[in-house]
């Protein structure tokens, strides 16, 4: 029997997967920051809040030799782990269900890269539904816990790398500092050229550097994606040409 529409899978140019189960579907911010981590010398992964596995996913189809990844949600958790059984990239990636605090403080794994595109929206009104409640809200992961367990995760030249809110970026920042995570790399995101930032992406290292910071715009004010965009994300998705 064929699949409805809505649970059809999301197909990249290196490999499928589903998402209509995950708590967080497939979408730009997640995307965008696995095609902007700068993999040099990262060897193994881990990220956290996998939802359907897309960041673990790409990372692994870029290069890096295993990712873990960690989900609290059952469901989502099912789906990355038949996600990842179900593509050529298997025996580069490993799901586990658990809470992260609970994970950093039990395995003894060490990382080149911890990546997220974390809960968010703190300060906004909580949505009805508990599984998205739990996946976009800082309700069952705090920023500081996602901080806390960078450190204990990370080697010492591993790197934090998040997408967030542009509006909460400085909170997030200013906790980042107070345990020794420095930004090295951000890159504003606009959905259009007369818009205000909406997202960021951010690399931290534990060495204090300049900061390099870059532009990065969606689409033209005709709303086509703009070649940025296409020379980026082009290299996996399937109806966009570099």
């Amino acid at each position: 029997m064929s699949k409805s529409a809505d649970t059809r899978p999301f197909r990249f140019k290196q490999f499928s997967l589903y998402h209509h189960r995950s708590t967080m579907k497939v979408g730009t911010d997640a995307v965008l920051l696995s095609a902007w981590i700068d993999i040099t010398n990262v060897n193994k992964a881990l990220d956290v809040g996998t939802g359907s596995g897309i960041i673990a996913m790409m990372l692994a189809a870029r290069g890096v030799k295993h990712v873990d990844a960690v989900e609290l949600d059952e469901n989502s958790f099912i789906e990355a782990s038949e996600n990842f059984k179900n593509s050529k990239l298997d025996s580069l990636l490993t799901a586990f269900n658990t809470d992260f605090a609970i994970y950093a403080n039990e395995t003894n794994e060490k990382y080149d890269l911890v990546i997220s595109n974390p809960p968010f929206f703190t300060n906004d009104m909580l949505p009805g539904n508990k599984k998205r409640l739990q996946a976009r809200h800082t309700e069952t992961l705090t920023f500081t816990e996602l901080i806390n367990g960078a450190v204990k995760l990370l080697k010492p030249v591993g790197k934090l790398a998040v997408v967030l809110p542009y509006y909460q970026s400085p909170n997030f920042i200013e906790e980042a500092r107070k345990n020794n995570f420095f930004v090295s790399r951000k890159l504003l995101i606009f959905p259009k050229p007369c818009k205000e930032p909406n997202r960021i992406n951010l690399e931290f290292s534990q060495v204090e550097n300049e900061t390099v910071t870059e532009k990065f715009i969606i689409r033209e004010e005709n709303g086509n994606f703009t070649s940025q965009y296409r020379s980026l994300l082009g290299k996996y998705y399937l109806n966009i040409s570099e």
